[in-house]
């Protein structure tokens, strides 16, 4: 749900929340300076890093989901691309730097919270990885092994679902996704597998 200022960020004075002219939603408007507050989504930057039958997990030593498991991922920082946003990640979370080049993999649409993800893949030394101030351990998991770690959210899940699967079919695709529901279990709404490859 989105908070909207009280008060003009510009001037001090009190906002009032109703829909500007050529608009059509409600936003915070300043009647005294013409300031007016636009709510965007946050973009949240994330790698899968594999190797063979195995791919990187870090346990999270941070809330929410302290002690569960995910792929570095965070938000991504003013002046800088979703690929380095997600490079970052990987260094603040796993010490990890790829073989390769990462490669856009999957864009998801996160409307009930008003969140975008952009994950990337890569190719990861197995022994090239070592736990960040905001992770507890990291771990190469082999994929028949995923089912014992408890990865700390659905969306997580859902992605690395999908490099299994595209491991499995020997072949790499480009995912677009819109996940609902809530965010620990959230339902799919709309996916298209791409027919493009990026190998």
């Amino acid at each position: 749900m989105q908070t909207h200022p009280k008060f003009c960020t510009e001037c001090g004075h009190a906002t009032e929340l109703k829909i500007p002219p050529n608009d059509t939603r409600p936003r915070a408007c300043c009647d005294n300076c013409g300031w007016i507050n636009y709510i965007n989504p946050k973009v949240v930057c994330g790698v899968i890093f594999h190797h063979e039958d195995q791919v990187l997990l870090c346990k999270r030593a941070i809330e929410p989901r302290l002690g569960y498991w995910t792929f570095p991922a965070g938000f991504m920082e003013c002046e800088e691309t979703t690929q380095q946003g997600a490079l970052r990640e990987a260094i603040e979370e796993a010490s990890a730097a790829p073989r390769n080049t990462p490669v856009f993999y999957a864009n998801y649409s996160l409307p009930r919270i008003s969140q975008v993800y952009s994950i990337y893949r890569a190719e990861l030394d197995p022994n090239a990885h070592a736990a960040g101030p905001e992770s507890l351990e990291t771990r190469m998991v082999k994929i028949a092994d995923l089912g014992q770690y408890e990865l700390a959210f659905g969306i997580i899940e859902h992605a690395v679902g999908l490099l299994v699967d595209d491991m499995a079919r020997g072949e790499w695709a480009v995912h677009d996704c819109a996940l609902g529901g809530t965010f620990d279990r959230p339902e799919i709404l709309e996916y298209q597998r791409l027919a493009l490859r990026s190998d």
